[in-house]
């Protein structure tokens, strides 16, 4: 008999796979298996007429959660049945945190086994690890399945009762959450501190100085006697905060220049400083997220799915852990590798051990976010590619860097003065690389050097020049610094950090410029309402409150219908506040918001997305906004142009030639276009409109690039082999060109309004690419469709038709073979979501009556009845 093991996921399964004998089967249960229903659908109709039933809990019965098998999961649990028919034991392999310890409860509450069930759990996929967690059953830990159960309900609870509110008050479509309200007012409170922010000028000078053949350069620090403003003195206001600070205008900045610009200059002092700098701890969830985010420049999801990746295939310990404890095997491990890599010099003194206790809800059972095993493989002999190698050699050296000795360094600070005019230069050097050796921080300071002066000496100045800076507004957050404020103030846990991300941008709620987060209208205005009338819900304190409630429950030191009873029920329970706000929230006010820098304007979010409105001789005239309007990248031109249009037409610019109509830029929720020809809604004329592709700056446009524009679609020629046209137009992901329904995007390198058909045919000719992939190879064809291995972000895979499949651990581009490719082809489809559909439609044409009865055992969701799981721990005679 077999005894069958359960994980998350297919890699996982792989991995583990490898280190357990003929006699384990080892199956994914791809993830979570049941959840709270996801529409209105999902409830089962027994439920429906209850009130409760929309939250999918029952608030009014002990807070009972109502499960659904979510679609798709059905047949997975009958797959899983069946393998359990032929097994004498059940073993449940998922991961150790609350997660997976609810995935493997649902496990058993749907398969209902009758044969023995264990709990096997391990921090990394090695085969020792593996071997031992064989040997080192538990029990399925019923408070950690309550706290997750609990964080999911309470989720539910707050989400699906205030954003029906958002949805008559804001607009609708608008979502709330427990940490994600949070999130987007702490974005918003930084942009409005932007928006209030005023500008200062203050002016300083740059020397160059040579001496003992170096050269180097000094900054004027000091003038009669008053050290020199810079950008920290001055307020939000422009106000100077220090009044014994000179603030330097032009004109004095100007006539230092003229009198000091060929005075000689004494060393007044010279003070070195001898520093060290610690090794930093090992990672824990957030602090990768943050320096993989920053130096991998990729987004948190990016860092947390490849660090999925790289824990399933026996890479790395564990990515979820709030934990710096590092192993006795993994501090050997560490010390060897230091050794090894960098010699014995850079090795600490003795052992390093890191204190958790800081972090809040750590966990000794937990170590650190290390490399696997009890020998580090190196980066360079590890096999992996793309972003896993970058990930890993990240994760690697961060380790190796916590075992090694402090970096030593020497700073130095010289003055310069000239009668009353003090300047001021500063070096910086490393005596000794320590743990620098290994990995360096974005603090890590480049050496600085300067030649060895003493006091008295004189130098010449080379070049004076004068210099004016502009004060900065805060600076907005990225990913990474957002968590590490949401880290510092304990709001949510660093597993959940990724999600938030995705969520708030998907939502609407903020935009990626370059690494900044930015707020959008519609945050602003949500954030407004939260600020007015649910401040509770988005307090740090309380939010961080409620995380320590969380662990609480994980803890077993809190009944968690009796927590989930307290912040839902009674006069402050969350019901009670919101239904109270709902008749006194008025929605014209809610909807709309007055930002300082505007004075004169009212930005208001509607059905139809935003817009602004401003007073015209006693006339409210409003304008729309663009979807990717921004009010913190804004000006009062802009806004002004807006409301001009809106009162007289847009101002032609210039006339089609051939139909004499006029040609207009304007520009729409959805971005800046060309119109060719007016609008006569009552007879239901709609004039031909071309977006502007984002690399064309719509206000510097030539007559001729917006006639050019007007004709679009262009036909460039007729292909010779299929006869068709070649043509050329810009669509909703920008300029492309198509043939016979194959689209291909034209280079942002490339000048669109030179784009030949000599191009087109070469672009057309070219293979088509995945996103980011470069192709390595073309391995031959099935069944006439070509298959070719590319070389993607995260490791070589196949493209053929429609399917992209993963090479897995057991290939690469040079073993891979179109036999073995047609394989991994065949087993993608087979479990491919469209080839499943296909095959159950099939099967419903022919008994339509049965495929509905079986879809409505699978999927009939039920009200669990809480009963807690016990698992015999194995026995003495098991070992054996």
């Amino acid at each position: 008999m077999k005894k069958l093991v359960i994980v998350e996921s297919p890699t996982k399964a792989r991995t583990i796979k490898k280190f357990l004998g003929n006699d384990y089967i080892v199956e994914s249960c791809m993830g979570h298996v049941r959840d709270l229903p996801q529409s209105a659908k999902d409830i089962p109709e027994e439920y429906k007429k209850q009130a409760w039933s929309k939250l999918g809990v029952n608030v009014d019965n002990g807070f009972d959660p109502l499960y659904c098998i979510p679609k798709g999961k059905g047949k997975i649990i009958n797959e899983l049945k069946k393998l359990l028919k032929g097994a004498d034991e059940l073993i449940l392999a998922t991961d150790e945190d609350r997660e997976g310890e609810s995935i493997s409860w649902h496990l058993l509450e749907l398969l209902k086994p009758k044969v023995p069930v264990k709990r096997m759990v391990f921090h990394e996929i090695t085969k020792s690890a593996i071997k031992k967690a064989l040997n080192d059953f538990r029990d399925i830990d019923d408070d950690l399945v309550r706290a997750q159960e609990s964080r999911r309900v309470l989720d539910r609870l707050m989400g699906y009762t205030i954003s029906p509110l958002l949805w008559k008050k804001v607009a609708f479509g608008l979502s709330a959450g427990r940490v994600q309200s949070v999130a987007v007012k702490i974005l918003s409170d930084k942009e409005k501190e932007r928006l209030k922010f005023l500008s200062v000028n203050y002016w300083g000078a740059e020397g160059s100085f040579k001496a003992k053949g170096s050269e180097f350069k000094a900054v004027l620090s000091s003038l009669d006697k008053k050290d020199l403003a810079v950008s920290k003195d001055f307020g939000q206001s422009a106000e100077l905060l220090n009044k014994d600070k000179l603030h330097l205008k032009e004109k004095p900045a100007k006539d230092f220049l003229q009198k000091f610009s060929k005075k000689t200059w004494t060393v007044k002092s010279l003070e070195k400083k001898p520093t060290t700098r610690k090794p930093p701890a090992p990672f824990i969830t957030s602090t990768l997220q943050q320096a993989a985010s920053g130096k991998l420049k990729i987004s948190i999801k990016e860092v947390m799915m490849a660090a999925q990746k790289l824990y399933e295939r026996g890479f790395i310990t564990y990515m979820r852990t709030d934990s710096t404890f590092l192993s006795d095997q993994a501090i050997k491990a560490s010390r060897n590798s230091v050794q090894e890599n960098f010699g014995k010099k850079y090795l600490s003194s003795a052992p390093l051990k890191y204190d958790s206790k800081k972090v809040k809800g750590a966990q000794e059972a937990h170590e650190a976010i290390r490399p696997a095993g009890d020998k580090f493989a190196n980066p360079d002999e590890s096999g992996l590619r793309a972003l896993s190698l970058e990930l890993y050699r990240l994760i690697w050296a961060r380790t190796l860097a916590s075992q090694m000795s402090e970096s030593k360094h020497q700073q130095v600070k010289m003055i310069l003065e000239s009668d009353n005019a003090e300047m001021t230069c500063r070096g910086y050097t490393t005596e000794f690389m320590g743990f620098l050796k290994a990995y360096s921080d974005d603090s890590s300071n480049s050496d600085v050097y300067l030649p060895e002066l003493k006091k008295g000496e004189e130098l010449k100045c080379l070049d004076l020049i004068t210099v004016c800076t502009e004060t900065k507004p805060p600076q907005r957050y990225s990913e990474a610094s957002l968590v590490k404020l949401m880290e510092k103030e304990g709001v949510g846990r660093p597993s959940t950090y990724a999600s938030i991300i995705s969520t708030i941008i998907y939502r609407g709620y903020v935009k990626k410029v370059g690494s900044a987060l930015v707020p959008t209208l519609t945050a602003l205005v949500v954030a407004k309402v939260f600020d007015e009338h649910f401040p509770k819900y988005v307090d740090l304190k309380f939010t961080s409150q409620m995380e320590n409630s969380l662990d609480e429950i994980a803890q077993g030191k809190l009944v968690w219908k009796d927590y989930l009873a307290s912040v839902y029920l009674g006069k402050q329970g969350l019901r009670d506040v919101v239904a109270a706000k709902e008749e006194s929230i008025d929605p014209k006010s809610s909807r709309s918001i007055k930002i300082d820098k505007f004075p004169n304007y009212e930005f208001k979010v509607g059905r139809y997305g935003a817009y602004i409105c401003t007073q015209k001789k006693g006339e409210e005239i409003c304008a729309s906004l663009t979807d990717d309007f921004l009010p913190g990248s804004t000006n009062v031109e802009y806004l002004e142009n807006l409301i001009h249009i809106k009162i007289n037409g847009a101002d032609s610019v210039g006339k089609d030639p051939e139909t004499g109509q006029p040609l207009y830029i304007l520009s729409g929720r959805y971005g800046p276009y060309v119109q060719l020809g007016e609008a006569d809604e009552e007879a239901g004329v709609k004039p031909k409109r071309v977006s502007i592709p984002a690399t064309l700056d719509p206000e510097n446009l030539s007559f001729d690039k917006v006639l050019y524009l007007s004709k679009l679609p262009l036909t460039l020629g007729i292909d010779k082999e299929s006869k068709k046209n070649i043509v050329k137009h810009i669509g909703r992901f920008g300029p492309y060109v198509v043939l016979d329904g194959d689209f291909r995007s034209i280079p942002k390198t490339e000048d669109f309004f030179e784009f030949s058909l000599e191009k087109a045919k070469a672009l057309l000719a070219q293979p088509k690419k995945g996103r980011g992939a470069k192709i390595l190879k073309s391995l031959g064809k099935y069944e006439d469709i070509e298959v070719e291995l590319y070389d993607g972000r995260y490791g070589p895979y196949l493209k053929w038709n429609k399917h992209n499949v993963s090479l897995g651990d057991s290939y690469t581009q040079d073993n891979i073979t179109l036999d073995i490719a047609v394989g991994l082809i065949q087993d993608k489809v087979a479990s491919s979501p469209q080839k499943k559909k296909k095959v159950t439609k099939k099967k419903a044409s022919k008994k339509k009556s049965t495929k509905k009865k079986a879809s409505s055992v699978v999927a009939k969701p039920k009200v669990v009845v809480r009963k807690k799981v016990i698992i015999k721990k194995k026995s003495d005679s098991d070992k054996k």
